[in-house]
């Protein structure tokens, strides 16, 4: 998916334990696909006692990988960012296996309820069994051997997404709320893009200066990138905007101009992402629909 200046440079070295920083180390999970880029990121933190941030999906080549870069150190901790099944099925399987605790924002749920008749298109891909061991709020920390997590809540992608800042180092775990990559799907009614916003600007005034996220490379100036990604935002805003002024009330006829360049596997996304900046709108007072947004609503500039 297209945006502000992504980086494509990423080697994922798959089943290896690659250096990205002190005492931070990468697995990428061999699990490359149009929602993945070249697969999920795991990250072990610390030298001798660890965390393991987002263990992945259910996958015993990298089970393997990860055990193995494991080898002679205590996991005290599992860090989850949220209940997509790339990021913390594996949760479960390396707690039996170290005696871990797993921590997280809490088990996956909706950003808002369902609509009457309404399905969930991201339903098979959420890890609705997922419980944490302990429950982070925003600001709450976990603390091994020289190591400091910090969990910043960053609801958008999903509700129950959580980065996590690396104290004193000026690294944040961003998951898939920030990616060099691609912009992140935001898609009800899993995600909200009220929400996913606040988060950016959230983000905009902490002092990071360092973002790994949950795929592809570092973002190595956020910042700017953080900014870059907001107007990214807006501008979207302001072609669905175009859209309806132009006459067009329906997501997919919107979806057909203003993502003509995107992959057409990945359309169905765009819908969801039109669908969330229409709710967003709706919220504001700023277009109307009779009834609930929806895939199949048709909309009018209010």
């Amino acid at each position: 998916m297209e945006g502000p200046d992504f980086d494509l440079d990423f080697r994922p070295a798959h089943g290896e334990a690659v250096p990205v920083a002190e005492n931070v180390q990468r697995i990428t999970v061999n699990n490359p696909g149009p929602f993945t880029f070249h697969g999920t990121n795991t990250y072990i933190v610390g030298r001798g006692s660890v965390a393991v941030i987002d263990p992945g999906p259910e996958d015993e080549a990298h089970f393997r990988a990860l055990m193995a870069a494991l080898k002679g150190r205590e996991v005290t901790h599992i860090a989850v960012s949220h209940t997509h099944r790339d990021h913390s099925p594996l949760a479960r399987r390396l707690k039996e296996a170290t005696g871990a605790t797993i921590v997280g924002e809490g088990p996956h749920r909706a950003a808002r309820p369902l609509h009457e008749g309404e399905t969930n298109p991201f339903a098979e891909s959420s890890d609705m069994t997922f419980a944490p061991d302990i429950a982070l709020a925003d600001g709450e920390r976990i603390e091994g051997d020289g190591w400091s997590l910090i969990a910043v809540a960053t609801p958008g992608h999903t509700a129950n997404h959580m980065s996590f800042a690396l104290e004193g180092t000026g690294i944040l775990f961003s998951a898939d709320h920030v990616m060099a990559w691609a912009t992140s799907i935001v898609a009800p009614p899993d995600g909200a893009m009220a929400d996913y916003m606040a988060s950016l600007d959230k983000l905009l005034a902490r002092d990071e200066r360092f973002y790994l996220p949950g795929h592809g490379g570092p973002v190595t100036e956020p910042g700017s990138f953080v900014r870059a990604l907001k107007a990214h935002r807006k501008m979207r805003e302001r072609a669905v905007i175009e859209r309806l002024r132009a006459g067009e009330r329906r997501i997919p006829d919107i979806v057909t101009v203003i993502y003509a360049s995107t992959d057409p596997r990945l359309h169905g996304a765009a819908a969801l992402s039109v669908l969330a900046h229409i709710e967003d709108l709706v919220e504001q007072g700023r277009v109307a629909t009779d009834g609930p947004p929806s895939l199949l609503g048709e909309y009018r500039l209010a």
